[in-house]
């Protein structure tokens, strides 16, 4: 029997005055969330909430919860912010960022739009599964730009894709076979501009779910934290005895 242990936690960061991220922990229905508040846009912080409350309340109302079921539901957070900022912003944008992870029973899955990051750790090697759809990725892609300097362009904070920020939203999906052992990380891009990937590497290599979550947002407050940081671990187990009770499903919010 599969058996999931997870740890969530949000935090603003060092220099913001409000925490526009937000995130949801669904352990028990195979569902976590990261949305992503767009800085310098109006209501990030409304814009991400509404993200998570509407796949909390799809998840809870579902009989069984699906990609397409998820895909819809994030669809409709689109249609309902572009709604709320015609009525209520004037012309301005509230938008958000996201990355969702399904866990069924034999597959995980991937869905996301912006540059809110979907990890992998299997066998020792980390890999970033999600591709960020942000400008200077896309510059990347076609040659104009080296990726170790993508993180410092002018450019880095401009991204291509989000909840909110044109009718026509396009959510990308990757799928696998999910692997006893495998450990899961979600974050909003607060986390990886301040750790690098072999950074964040040494952190999940710990065995406990919540005490390396904890290192991974200490080691990016240690190192700045200019942005809104927040970060899901998730760990399949198959076995029950490396199952602690207090690490289950329960997020963490830290807000000093």
């Amino acid at each position: 029997m599969k058996q999931v242990v997870s740890h969530a936690q949000t935090h603003k960061g060092l220099v913001r005055k409000i925490n526009e991220d937000a995130c949801l922990d669904l352990a028990d229905s195979g569902v976590w969330l990261v949305a992503d508040g767009m800085g310098g846009h109006a209501a990030g912080d409304i814009a991400s909430q509404l993200v998570v409350d509407t796949i909390k309340v799809a998840v809870q109302r579902a009989a069984q919860v699906s990609v397409r079921l998820l895909t819809e539901s994030l669809l409709q957070a689109n249609e309902e912010l572009c709604r709320y900022s015609e009525k209520h912003l004037n012309g301005h944008t509230a938008g958000s960022t996201v990355v969702l992870l399904l866990l069924d029973k034999w597959h995980y899955h991937f869905l996301w739009a912006g540059d809110s990051r979907g990890y992998l750790l299997r066998n020792n090697v980390l890999r970033q599964i999600t591709r960020d759809h942000s400008q200077v990725n896309e510059m990347v892609e076609q040659g104009l730009l080296r990726s170790e300097e993508a993180e410092h362009h002018e450019l880095a904070n401009v991204i291509t894709r989000a909840v909110g920020v044109d009718p026509h939203l396009s959510i990308d999906v990757i799928s696998g076979v999910w692997q006893p052992g495998d450990v899961f990380l979600l974050c909003s891009d607060g986390l990886n501009k301040e750790l690098s990937d072999d950074e964040i590497y040494q952190y999940l290599a710990h065995n406990n779910i919540a005490e390396a979550n904890r290192a991974l947002l200490h080691s990016t407050l240690v190192a700045g934290a200019r942005d809104n940081v927040t970060c899901i671990l998730v760990k399949v187990d198959n076995n029950t005895e490396n199952v602690n009770e207090k690490d289950k499903t329960i997020p963490v919010f830290i807000k000093n």
